[in-house]
């Protein structure tokens, strides 16, 4: 039987992942031992959706191992060998302002890791397409010099410039500041790229916008959607940093981001590279994504600004799908922001129901 090894398989884009290929008839191995919880305490923990893969996905086979351990890492390639077609590697510190709390932490788990992962597939299946969930922060602050224009709500770029439909892979990733989150992914998506240019594996690094749904254990350092409507839900006080909340950000629904995996799966390329997320099809500003919520919950959003922006922060991502189209042009966006909270609030209302306001330090 086909194997796809999935890290990070419990968060946001492995439990989506693990589900769908599952599906296709895959057997499923996951590797996550709910670091998330580490990172951002007890609210963050994926133990429920992991519990749910474990009940619900059959066959589905989880180990609860560090990627930076690589020996355990290697028993688990070791075992399944060629059977291996597909690494899905999602595992990640995700935080900016985590990072630079523990920079040994953040560049050990997010460039290390993904070594260890590199390494074993290509020494026990490198006929697997390797699959790595990269960050549009690989780009640092670049994009905040591009020529934005205010508006009542949201910042825009100017009309007339070549980014207009988008930000393409051709912005250059260094001579910016990009946290040390930013930094550790740099170095995490170069390593992809040269181990499928240097050996030939099937690799592709996606830079994603935020990505989002309803199975996201959103915190206030990540997960900004999700953690935006449990705010709205359950009366928590929410703090907007900087840019006066008209911060853009393109957000794509995990579904539409395993259905670009299974894309690239079926038909693989070397060293690819390619900005994903919900482009112009799905994206809001700050202010945008308050009203929204607070549409959809009935209730208004407890929140407070604070003006100073979080480093690295982008004023306007929005990515440029056009290179993942013109090589994949069956998928496209299906969620936009409005769908993705309506189902980030049905999904979650009876978890988030009883749930206390979190107490302010």
């Amino acid at each position: 039987m086909s194997v796809a090894i999935i890290t990070g398989s419990a968060g946001l884009i492995g439990s989506e992942a693990v589900r769908f290929f599952a599906r296709q008839g895959l057997k499923v191995v996951g590797i996550d031992n709910d670091m998330r919880r580490v990172f951002f305490g007890d609210e963050a923990s994926t133990a429920w959706n992991r519990e749910a893969l474990e009940r619900e996905v059959p066959g589905y086979e989880h180990h609860s191992l560090d990627i930076r351990n690589y020996a355990a890492l290697e028993k688990v390639f070791r075992r399944y060998g060629s059977d291996i077609s597909l690494v899905i590697h999602t595992a990640a510190q995700p935080s900016h302002d985590w990072a630079a709390r523990d920079p040994f932490t953040d560049f050990s788990v997010n460039a290390t890791g993904t070594l260890h992962l590199l390494e074993a597939t290509r020494q026990y299946a490198p006929e697997a397409v390797f699959i790595f969930t990269s960050t549009n922060k690989v780009y640092g602050d670049a994009p905040n010099r591009l020529p934005l224009v205010e508006q009542e709500k949201r910042w825009e770029i100017d009309a007339g410039h070549r980014y207009h439909a988008g930000i393409a892979e051709d912005m250059p990733i260094d001579q910016s500041l990009h946290s040390l989150f930013g930094a550790s992914k740099v170095a995490a998506d170069v390593l992809v790229q040269e181990y499928g240019r240097y050996f030939g594996l099937k690799t592709a690094s996606f830079r994603g916008g935020c990505l989002t749904g309803p199975n996201h254990s959103g915190t206030q350092l990540h997960g900004f959607l999700a953690y935006l409507m449990k705010c709205t839900m359950t009366g928590t006080p929410y703090t907007v940093f900087g840019y006066r909340g008209k911060q853009v950000r393109d957000n794509i629904h995990s579904a539409d981001l395993i259905a670009a995996f299974d894309a690239f799966f079926r038909a693989p390329r070397v060293a690819e590279v390619y900005n994903i997320g919900g482009g112009r099809q799905s994206n809001c500003s700050m202010m945008e994504a308050i009203d929204f919520c607070q549409d959809i919950a009935g209730r208004k959003l407890d929140f407070s600004y604070a003006e100073e922006n979080r480093v690295g922060d982008h004023i306007w991502y929005v990515s440029d799908l056009a290179k993942f189209k013109a090589h994949y042009p069956v998928w496209d966006i299906t969620y936009d922001v409005p769908r993705i909270l309506g189902e980030i609030y049905a999904h979650n209302l009876e978890r988030w129901a009883h749930t206390e306001p979190a107490r302010v330090a």
